[in-house]
C-alpha cells in the first residue's frame, strides 16, 4: 500500500545546507543550552536568596555539571577509537577512562539535582516554598548535561572547520 505523500516532491532548502555545518550548529546549540542552564539558576538565587528557600551549598551540582561538560568534551573521539593517541601514560585507555569519569559525574550532578528537587522542594515544601528552586536546579543540570552531549556526539570531526 502506497502512502498518500509518496510522492510529494519538496524543494531542496538552498539557504541551509547543514553537511560541512554541522559541527558550527552543534556548538551553538549546545552553547545555548549550556547558558540557558546557568541563567535559569542565576534566576533561582537572584529570586529566592534567602538560604531557608535556596540553600547556596545546592550550586554544587551546577559547578560538577560543568567539570562534566569539560571532562566529556576535552577528550577526541579519535583518542577514544586509539586512532590519534598513543602516548602518556594510559593512552587511549586514559582517555576512555577520563571520559566515563565526565559521564559518571554528569549523570551524578543530573541525578544529585533531581533528589535535591523532590526531597526538598516536592515531598517536604508541601506548599511553604515555591518548588521552582528546585525545578530551576534540575534544568540547569539537565541543560548543561544534554549540552554536552550535543557538542560531544552532534560533530563530525574531531577538528573545526
Amino acid at each position: 500500500m502506497a502512502g498518500c505523500l509518496e510522492n510529494l516532491q519538496l524543494p531542496p532548502c538552498v539557504w541551509f545546507e547543514g553537511d560541512d555545518k554541522r559541527n558550527a550548529i552543534a556548538s551553538i546549540v549546545a552553547g545555548v543550552l549550556f547558558f540557558t542552564g546557568w541563567w535559569l539558576i542565576i534566576d533561582v538565587q537572584a529570586a529566592y536568596p534567602q538560604a531557608e528557600q535556596f540553600n547556596k551549598a545546592y550550586h554544587v551540582c551546577g559547578v560538577f555539571g560543568t567539570i562534566s561538560l569539560f571532562m566529556i568534551n576535552s577528550v577526541s573521539n579519535a583518542q577514544i577509537r586509539g586512532d590519534a593517541y598513543s602516548g602518556g601514560c594510559f593512552g587511549s585507555r586514559g582517555a576512555r577512562f577520563w571520559l566515563f569519569g565526565g559521564f559518571v559525574m554528569g549523570f551524578g550532578a543530573v541525578i544529585a539535582s533531581c533528589w535535591i528537587l523532590f526531597d526538598d522542594y516536592v515531598a517536604y515544601g508541601e506548599g511553604k516554598y515555591s518548588a521552582w528552586p528546585g525545578v530551576g536546579l534540575f534544568l540547569q543540570n539537565a541543560f548543561i548535561f544534554v549540552g554536552s552531549l550535543v557538542f560531544k556526539f552532534g560533530r563530525t570531526e574531531d577538528h573545526w572547520n
